[in-house]
């Protein structure tokens, strides 16, 4: 795990300050929550650590960040393809890639993972703040919309998003209550 903070540390934290400090958060949450997966707690937190460098400015390529990261991930780190799958499809990315006209792309290089994984992950990113901090999903949902607009790309897959986003934060909370 140490590698994939660090990975995520040189790619993020000069180039984007605000985006290292979610990703932390982010991955803290993952490290909480990593009992609910099992044997893929490490492959959950390694994934929390890289879902967003996709936005590092030099691995921008296809200008969709969970596409850029997991194929960096693949291309250059040589990674499994497990934890590649995980970063493309966290937070329902598919429905943005969708609206971006990649959704082939993804689909056909980076299949989706299982759905307890991607739930996790979806969770940890979408109840974090930019910032760090934990908060509920619809709040996450509500300042991603405040940020990009209700007519931009992000907007638009946000909102069509919405019932997955919602239903995987519900999921990973009843088995996180479980345990």
């Amino acid at each position: 795990m140490p590698w994939a903070r660090e990975l995520a540390r040189g790619l993020l934290a000069d180039a984007l300050p605000r985006r290292w400090s979610h990703t932390q958060g982010v991955a803290r949450k993952a490290a909480e929550i990593s009992e609910i997966v099992g044997a893929d707690a490490e492959l959950l937190i390694c994934a929390a650590w890289l879902h967003d460098i996709g936005y590092a400015p030099d691995l921008v390529v296809a200008g969709f960040h969970p596409l850029d990261g997991a194929r960096y991930l693949r291309d250059v780190e040589c990674v499994g393809d497990r934890l590649c799958r995980l970063v493309a499809n966290h937070s329902c990315a598919l429905v943005e890639a969708g609206w971006r006209g990649l959704a082939d792309q993804l689909r056909g290089e980076f299949p989706e993972p299982s759905r307890t994984l991607v739930d996790a992950l979806t969770y940890c990113d979408m109840t974090t703040s930019p910032e760090g901090f934990s908060v509920s999903a619809v709040d996450r949902m509500g300042e991603i919309l405040a940020r990009y607009g209700p007519d931009s790309i992000v907007g638009q897959s946000i909102t069509a998003a919405q019932s997955q986003i919602l239903a995987a934060a519900d999921s990973v909370s009843r088995l996180v209550q479980e345990r």
